[in-house]
């Protein structure tokens, strides 16, 4: 059992930046198997960044050059750096990680950007 917590969201304006994280209860895994996903009322979950098996990240089209993910094995921490939001970033973000053949989401983090 896993257990994810995001932290960071908030109100932000318009070209402004924040920084998500997410702290998993358990080590003995890579923190690079954990990706972002994000949800907005009446719409499935997407996915907004994680990394392919080669360790390479990838980006969903709508943030590439704006969101950047990363991750800190020592603090069981994967991070999303969020630099120019726009409006329709608005969303619930969540983290998630697929291990030992379950998936484990965490409760969300709300990220609100005002025009």
């Amino acid at each position: 059992q896993v257990q994810l917590v995001e932290s960071g969201g908030g109100l932000v304006q318009a070209g402004e930046s924040l920084r998500l994280s997410c702290t998993a209860s358990r080590r003995h895994f890579s923190i690079n198997r954990i990706d972002w996903y994000r949800q907005t009322p009446g719409n499935q979950r997407e996915l907004v960044a994680g990394f392919t098996d080669s360790g390479r990240s990838n980006y969903a089209d709508s943030v590439k050059g704006r969101f950047t993910i990363s991750g800190d094995n020592a603090k069981n921490t994967a991070y999303l750096q969020m630099n120019s939001l726009k409006p329709e970033d608005t969303a619930v973000y969540y983290c998630h990680l697929n291990y030992g053949g379950m998936d484990y989401w965490g409760k969300g983090t709300l990220v609100t950007v005002s025009s």
